[in-house]
C-alpha cells in the first residue's frame, strides 16, 4: 500500500518491471481548460490544469505512461483507460501501437444521467475506458447480471442444437423430453455500464474534479484482479481507486504530481466513505410510482410524471409565465377538497401559477366544476371513465324516470 507524491512518469520508472496485476489511467483528458471544484461545506477547493500547448504534447506524456504501465505489468495483467470524446480516438491508436491490436478486450462505455441544456447539440452522457490486456494469457472475472424481463427464461434452460436441416432447434432425449442445459448464472456482463454519475451531495464526493464513483472502479477491480493483487493507479487524483481496491481486499499504489491530492487520497482511505446507488441494488422500477392508470392519464395530456412526490402527479410540459403548471390524479381514498388541498400545497414549493385537479372518483368528489370556477389558478377535469360513468348513470336514471 503505496502513496507516491510526484511526476507519473518518473515515478513509474522506480516501479520493478511484471509486478503490477491491474493498471486504472484517467489521465488529464485534453480538455484544454482548469478543472476546479469545491468541497461540499465550500471550506477547500481543488483544481487541476488540463491545458497543453499542443496534441502532440499531451500524447507523448501519454505515451511514455501508457508504455511504462506495461512494462510494469504481469503477462497476466490488464490496463483499463479512462477518456471521454476529447482525444478518445488519439489513445485508443496509442494503446494499439503499445499494448498492440490483438491484446484489445473492451471498449466500455459508462453511461449516466445528467441534466444540463448549457450547449446546443446532443447531451454528453457517457465516458469510455478501453480495456487491454497485456498478453493473450489475462486474467478475467465474469461478472452475471439478470435476464431482461423480455428474457423467455424457461426457454434457455433448455439445450439447442442443429437439426437435419441446419436450424437451430430444441435438443430431445431418447423419450422425446427436452434436454435440461446447465446451470444458469444470468447474462455475462455486457460493454455498457450504466452507473450513476456522483451527484453533488453524494457522501463520497470529496470536493476533487472530475471524481469517478467507487462503484465503477468496483466494477473493474472485480473484473481483472483477485483478492492481494496489486492495483496500479498512476494518475490517482482524490483515490477512488485505491479506496475501492482496499473495500476489495487489494493491495494498492497511488501517485499524483499533487501534495493536495495525495493528503485527499489518505483521508478517503482512512475513512472508506462509499455512496451505495439505490438505482442499482433496486433497479430503476423501484423509483416508479405511478399506477398504469394514473400513467395513462398522464400520458393522455403529455405530461411529465412526477415520482415520490406526495402532491404533485405530474407537470404539463409548457410553463404558464416561466412557471411550471402542476397536476393532481384524485385517489381512490381522498375526497376531491384533500386532493385539492395537497397539490395547493406541493405546488408552493415549486412556485405554480396554475394547476390541473384529475377528478377520478365521483363517490369522493365533494365539489363539482361549476363550484371551483372562482379558483381561477386550478382546473378541474374529469378522467375519462369518470365522464363515462357519469353520463352512464345520468342514462340510467332518466331511462328509470321514464319508466315510472
Amino acid at each position: 500500500m503505496t502513496l507516491i507524491a510526484g511526476n507519473c512518469n518518473a515515478e513509474l520508472k522506480k516501479i520493478e518491471a511484471n509486478t503490477i496485476d491491474l493498471v486504472y489511467l484517467d489521465p488529464p483528458f485534453f480538455t484544454q481548460r482548469d478543472h476546479i471544484l469545491k468541497t461540499r461545506d465550500n471550506t477547500k477547493e481543488y483544481s487541476f490544469e488540463d491545458k497543453w500547448s499542443s496534441i502532440n504534447d499531451y500524447l507523448e506524456f501519454i505515451k511514455e505512461c501508457l508504455a511504462e504501465c506495461r512494462r510494469v505489468l504481469k503477462s497476466t495483467g490488464s490496463i483499463f483507460l479512462h477518456c471521454d470524446k476529447s482525444a478518445s480516438h488519439y489513445l485508443r491508436v496509442l494503446l494499439d501501437e503499445i499494448f498492440g491490436s490483438a491484446n484489445f478486450q473492451s471498449e466500455i462505455i459508462w453511461t449516466y444521467k445528467r441534466w444540463s441544456n448549457s450547449k446546443k447539440g446532443l447531451l454528453d452522457a457517457h465516458q469510455t475506458i478501453y480495456f487491454y490486456s497485456k498478453t493473450e494469457y489475462f486474467k478475467f472475472n465474469t461478472i452475471y447480471t439478470n435476464y431482461s424481463p423480455t428474457t423467455n427464461v424457461d426457454q434457455i434452460l433448455q439445450t439447442r442444437e442443429r437439426n437435419g436441416n441446419g436450424k437451430s432447434a430444441y435438443k430431445l432425449d431418447e423419450e422425446g423430453n427436452p434436454v435440461i442445459e446447465r446451470e444458469k448464472k444470468g447474462v455475462p456482463l455486457s460493454d455498457v455500464w450504466s452507473i450513476p454519475y456522483l451527484n453533488p451531495k453524494a457522501k463520497e464526493r470529496a470536493g476533487y474534479p472530475t471524481q469517478k464513483p467507487v462503484l465503477l472502479l468496483e466494477r473493474i477491480i472485480e473484473i481483472a484482479s483477485s483478492e492481494n493483487d496489486v492495483v496500479l493507479d498512476p494518475l490517482c487524483g482524490s483515490g477512488t481507486t485505491l479506496v475501492a481496491a482496499k473495500l476489495l481486499n487489494r493491495k494498492y499504489i497511488g501517485i499524483d504530481i499533487s501534495q493536495e491530492a495525495i493528503n485527499l487520497t489518505q483521508k478517503r482511505l482512512e475513512e472508506l466513505v462509499v455512496s451505495r446507488s439505490f438505482l442499482l441494488e433496486k433497479g430503476e422500477k423501484s423509483y416508479l410510482n405511478k399506477t398504469d392508470y394514473e400513467q395513462k392519464i398522464l400520458d393522455s395530456i403529455e405530461a411529465i410524471p412526477v415520482q415520490r412526490n406526495g402532491g404533485i402527479d405530474g407537470f404539463l410540459k409548457e410553463y404558464y409565465l416561466g412557471k411550471p403548471v402542476s397536476i393532481r390524479i384524485q385517489k381512490n381514498d381522498e375526497t376531491l377538497e384533500e386532493a385539492k388541498a395537497r397539490l395547493v400545497k406541493s405546488s408552493k414549493t415549486k412556485d405554480c401559477r396554475l394547476m390541473i385537479l384529475v377528478r377520478t372518483n365521483p363517490k369522493r368528489a365533494k365539489f363539482f366544476f361549476g363550484e371551483e370556477s372562482s379558483e381561477s389558478n386550478i382546473l378541474v377535469i374529469d378522467s375519462y371513465d369518470y365522464l363515462i360513468d357519469h353520463w352512464l348513470t345520468r342514462k340510467i336514471k332518466h331511462y328509470e324516470l321514464a319508466l315510472s
